[in-house]
């Protein structure tokens, strides 16, 4: 799977065939016509509320691929000009999220990267902000 690039039309279309789901099916969920759910699966993005619908009708979730997206390839918050300085934390109205999800396919794929010698740890450590205990543990257990 390709995080880095995602296609969403083509996954959802994946699933589609995966699940064997009759096309009358997917007419009367999304309320739309066979000419626009084939619109729709060519797209290579698609508003919330579609994925949404398409999420709920597949079983899926298709928003997860996203996150994986922002795990491997965001840049680390920066913690601004001096190290030494404490940042103050700022209170949203969002809900504060604890821990990154790591998925088997995530783990993987970092995994992969290490064993076929295209990253050191240190590079998977930096560029993918993965700690270094959390790391260790994926390498030894798979």
């Amino acid at each position: 799977m390709n995080f880095k690039n995602i296609h969403i039309g083509e996954l959802i279309h994946t699933k589609l065939k995966e699940d064997e789901i009759p096309m009358e099916r997917v007419e009367q969920f999304m309320r739309c016509t066979t000419p626009e759910v084939k619109e729709m699966l060519l797209q290579e993005n698609l508003s919330t509320e579609i994925l949404l619908k398409w999420s709920k009708l597949l079983e899926y979730d298709f928003f997860r691929l996203y996150s994986q997206h922002l795990i491997l390839f965001a840049p680390p918050k920066s913690v601004g000009f001096n190290k030494n300085e404490k940042q103050e934390k700022q209170k949203s109205a969002l809900p504060q999220f604890r821990k990154h999800i790591y998925t088997k396919e995530i783990i993987d794929f970092v995994v992969g990267q290490i064993i076929n010698h295209k990253k050191t740890k240190q590079e998977v450590m930096d560029e993918y902000n993965i700690p270094k205990t959390t790391l260790y543990k994926w390498l030894k257990k798979y």
